[in-house]
């Protein structure tokens, strides 16, 4: 989920979830993997189109997702839950067998709505808490510990790569000069100081929008473990089988339609592209704001040699 949009809602609501669903094109005896559970709405839906022997994995780092998980689909046999990332996500599959036999893995980029919503996690500029970030908070570094001894240069480019911030330098000197004085321990602490030593922002973006979204990508690893894990879906997937990706802003688009670009273009070809990337309807942005960035990409794993379609397999979703 994205980052920046000052209006908030109260409900979880799983973004593009009808054309995630569509692209998925869940066979009702399929293998699917839910690599990104958040709070299971997509889950949900491909539990919904599943068979009695269709199985559904899910993965998370966060453990209040796998407790959410654990408590709503308890009597749920098709369904297991793992508490890891989605860049472990060949040993996952293979530890059930599962290699080269998964109909589809759906990938839900980002932060989740209860991970903004709840302060003790440190990832919203809009409510106070303790500055943490971590989607695992088992594990790692948490922001306020990274920002207390990294240098200024080292902040400041955090901030113009992970998070296309402009006035980066300008930043990330505020930040040091900041906590010279006191530690940059709450989240609030720190959209004040990133508030007052920007100069300009978008219009209906908060000014600490794209410094957050740096230092979470970066304290969590997203883009490298977003790597990680496309290049595994070659291998776990099954021939004909679906990768859907939702991404919500440009450095993580952009890895994904490079990754099913190359991939399509290569000799033999491993992928095939399901068409334009989808972005969501005016009426589903309406009522979910954080909707508004989302980008949805899929791709088909190819036979090899290649075939141009996958014979037998209902396929509503696929643009020609």
């Amino acid at each position: 989920m994205p980052e920046g949009v000052i209006q908030q809602t109260d409900a979880h609501q799983p973004v593009m979830l009808q054309e995630a669903m569509e692209w998925l094109a869940v066979q009702p005896e399929g293998i699917y993997v839910d690599a990104t559970f958040g709070r299971g709405g997509h889950a949900q839906a491909v539990l919904e189109r599943l068979g009695p022997h269709g199985r559904l994995l899910a993965l998370d780092k966060d453990p209040q997702a796998v407790a959410a998980a654990q408590r709503k689909f308890a009597t749920e046999r098709r369904f297991e839950v793992v508490r890891g990332s989605f860049a472990m996500l060949k040993a996952y599959v293979e530890q059930r067998g599962w290699r080269g036999k998964v109909s589809g893995v759906l990938l839900d980029l980002g932060v989740s709505s209860p991970q903004l919503e709840d302060t003790e996690r440190g990832f919203s500029f809009l409510r106070d808490g303790p500055l943490d970030m971590r989607m695992d908070p088992d594990s790692g570094v948490s922001a306020a510990a990274w920002l207390a001894k990294a240098k200024e240069n080292e902040i400041a480019d955090v901030l113009y790569h992970y998070g296309e911030e402009r006035y980066a330098r300008r930043i990330a000197r505020a930040i040091v000069h900041a906590r010279n004085q006191a530690p940059v321990t709450r989240t609030l602490q720190l959209a004040e100081i990133v508030s007052r030593a920007h100069p300009r922002w978008e219009r209906g973006q908060h000014p600490a929008t794209r410094s957050f979204q740096a230092l979470r990508i970066f304290i969590n690893q997203e883009l490298s473990e977003l790597g990680s894990g496309l290049t595994q879906c070659l291998d776990v997937l099954a021939p004909c089988g679906r990768l859907a990706v939702i991404s919500f802003h440009s450095l993580e688009d952009r890895i994904v339609k490079r990754f099913i670009r190359d991939h399509a273009r290569a000799q033999p070809p491993a992928l095939k592209s399901l068409g334009k990337a989808r972005r969501p309807a005016r009426a589903e942005v309406i009522a979910n704001p954080r909707a508004r960035s989302a980008v949805l990409r899929g791709a088909e794993r190819l036979r090899q040699p290649r075939t141009d379609q996958c014979r037998g397999r209902q396929d509503a979703g696929s643009d020609p």
